[in-house]
This record gives structure tokens, C-alpha cells and sequence, in this order.
């Protein structure tokens, strides 16, 4: 019988685990009672078939640091466990309040290998666990596909996603399987060398072909649930955002959008900036009629739009980034979703008719 299931031993990037003293105070992550027909086996071993994600390797750390017990005594990983053994896991930290649990939500993997995998994730899909969104996250679905992999834990900072896309953005994104991949991978963005483009639909007519945007983006003191572009040059994190007009459609603009920094809502917060918020992007009044006539037929024509793509109209299409291991430039399309896609023909029938009219 196996209770308060943990599987979050210490990663094994973590080489300065301390040896446990008389005097820390441990928590007890994993405790199990060895059944009565259990043949005598090494503690890494028994450990290793029970434990999700957990490595053998970082089960020997754990107990070289006196975190494993039988029957409440430290052990090594060579002890062997013997019938009602109690086996515990015991760190010298709390268990994660917010554990990642492994789901099985389908994925839509563009490519993948021992190091890394690519995912187009579509909209909707919360990419990580956080206030109000604890299941149901890319992170879940990750930890379902990888939950044979005895080398990744879900919950190991080390490993997994490289960069985000807000939940009702659609596109591409990068996961690390290992932490020197991850490492590599952190260095490519933070040295903004990757090739990030993306497509977004924003109201109203934007006039340069293309441009740059350049401003600190940060919390809004106004309304907190929003980023903006800071007056202050000491707050807020540096971004730009580089732009291409790609179709005039009337009332709305498809532009592409090219990241060279990545700072959390930096398209939609940049093109509100320049007077161009995304189309249906509730959060910062895209969803509101905001350029166009007042006749009722275009109202209805708006809200149709609204319907067809419920969420702001941005997609992340292509994502290019050196691979860790060989060398290789790597570089990946996603063509957009089916709700941007009609929604862009539909503006697209609009001016076509208005031409005509």
C-alpha cells in the first residue's frame, strides 16, 4: 500500500545535497508498506519501479543524503528491502503545494528527440500551472507523454518549458528533456539568437509598411491584470518588437510580428502601445468594436468575427533555434489554426464586397 504518493526527489543536477543532521527536520514525501510476498531487492531498485519520474541515479543521491528510511533508519541504496519493510522518502524540504500531475491531454508534436521537443499548442490550453489553472496544462499533458521516461520529472525547474505563450495565443513552442538542453536553449533567448515570427490581427489601419516598437513593459498600475508600456525607463523589462504589414483588410491589419524579446503580453501590450490592440483581445479591449461603421449590418458582421475566432487573433508561426546537441539549425512552421484562418477570410469577403458596393 503506497501513501502520500511523491515523486519529487531532488533533480540530479543538484550535486550539493547535505547529508541530513540529528537536528533537520524532514518531510515525508513517499511512504509505502513492502508486501508480505516481496522478494528481498535493493532500495534504488524498489524505489525506481515505484517512483514516476524519478531517475535511479537520483534515487542513489537521495539516499546518499540520508532522505531514504526503512522502518525509520536511514539506509543506503544498496540496502535490500525486506517483506513490511516501511519505506520512506524523506526530504528536508515540504512537498510542492502545486504538484505537477501527469494527464493525459492530447498533443500535437511537430518533432521530437532524446533532447527536445517541439508542440503546436492550440488556443485555450493554459501552457503552466498557476493561480486557478493547477490541471488541464501543457505541463500535465507533458508529464503524461514523458511519464516513462525515467530521467524527467515534471517538477524539476531543470527541465521542460523553455518559453511560454499565453493560454488563448496559439503556436509553437520549445521543451527542454534535459537540463543541458534546457541551459543551451535558455542562452539562444536570453542571447536572442532563436527566430520567433508570429501573425496577428489588430484593429484599425497600420499606416508604416513596417516599424519597430521599443518600450519597458511592466504591471499597469491602473488596472493590475494588464502589462503596459512604462513612461519610467527604471521599470519594467526592456522589449522590442519588430513589424511587417502583411494585408490591409479595411478595418483590421494582418501584420507579423517578430520577437526580440519575449516579456509577458509584449505583442499585445506593443501593439496596443502604437494604437493597434489585437483583435478580440478581451483583456486589453480588442473585443469591442473599436474602429469601423455604425450601421447594424457591420455590428452583426463584427460580432459574427468574434464568434468565429473567440479569442484575440494571435498565432505563434514559426520558431528557429540552434539544436543543443548536434549543431543543427533547426526551424518550424505552423500554419494557422482554423479560427484565424476563417476569420481573416471573412475580412477578406467584407472588403472584397465593399469594393463592389
Amino acid at each position: 500500500m503506497i501513501d502520500d504518493f511523491s515523486d519529487d526527489i531532488e533533480s540530479d543536477e543538484q550535486d550539493d545535497i547535505e547529508p541530513v543532521g540529528d537536528e533537520a527536520q524532514l518531510y515525508e514525501h513517499f511512504r509505502v508498506v513492502v508486501d508480505k510476498g516481496q522478494e528481498m531487492l535493493r532500495v534504488d531498485k524498489y524505489l525506481f519501479d515505484r517512483l514516476t519520474n524519478a531517475s535511479r541515479n537520483r534515487i542513489q543521491k537521495a539516499a546518499d543524503a540520508g532522505f531514504i528510511m526503512a522502518n525509520g533508519r536511514q539506509v543506503k541504496s544498496s540496502y535490500r528491502v525486506k517483506p513490511l519493510d516501511v519505506i520512506t522518502v524523506m526530504m528536508d524540504r515540504p512537498r510542492y503545494e502545486n504538484e505537477v500531475i501527469p494527464e493525459d491531454i492530447p498533443l500535437n508534436i511537430v518533432y521530437e528527440d532524446k533532447y527536445l521537443m517541439v508542440v503546436n499548442k492550440p488556443a485555450g490550453l493554459v501552457v503552466h500551472p498557476g493561480h486557478g489553472n493547477y490541471h488541464g496544462t501543457l505541463v500535465n499533458a507533458l508529464a503524461w507523454h514523458m511519464k516513462d521516461d525515467p530521467d524527467y520529472d515534471a517538477n524539476d525547474p531543470h527541465v521542460g518549458l523553455v518559453h511560454r505563450i499565453d493560454k488563448d495565443t496559439s503556436g509553437l513552442l520549445v521543451i527542454a528533456k534535459t537540463p543541458d538542453t534546457k541551459t543551451n536553449l535558455g542562452l539562444q533567448f536570453f542571447n536572442k539568437t532563436t527566430k520567433r515570427r508570429y501573425r496577428a490581427l489588430v484593429w484599425g489601419i497600420v499606416e508604416q509598411d513596417e516599424g519597430t516598437i521599443a518600450g519597458n513593459v511592466g504591471r499597469n498600475p491602473k488596472n493590475r491584470m494588464q502589462m503596459t508600456v512604462l513612461d519610467d525607463p527604471t521599470q519594467g523589462k526592456y522589449a522590442v518588437t519588430h513589424y511587417r504589414v502583411l494585408e490591409r483588410l479595411g478595418y483590421v491589419t494582418l501584420v507579423e510580428c517578430i520577437l526580440e524579446t519575449g516579456r509577458t503580453h509584449q505583442i499585445r501590450v506593443h501593439m496596443k502601445h502604437i494604437g493597434h490592440v489585437l483583435f478580440n483581445d478581451e483583456r486589453y479591449g480588442g473585443h469591442e468594436i473599436l474602429k469601423g461603421t455604425h450601421f447594424s449590418k457591420y455590428k452583426q458582421f463584427v460580432n459574427n468575427c468574434f464568434d468565429v475566432c473567440p479569442r484575440q487573433a494571435l498565432h505563434a508561426m514559426t520558431l528557429g533555434f540552434v539544436h543543443p546537441a548536434t549543431g543543427k539549425e533547426m526551424y518550424f512552421t505552423s500554419e494557422l489554426p482554423d479560427d484565424m484562418a476563417l476569420l481573416i477570410d471573412k475580412w477578406r469577403g467584407y472588403i472584397s464586397n465593399r469594393n463592389l458596393e
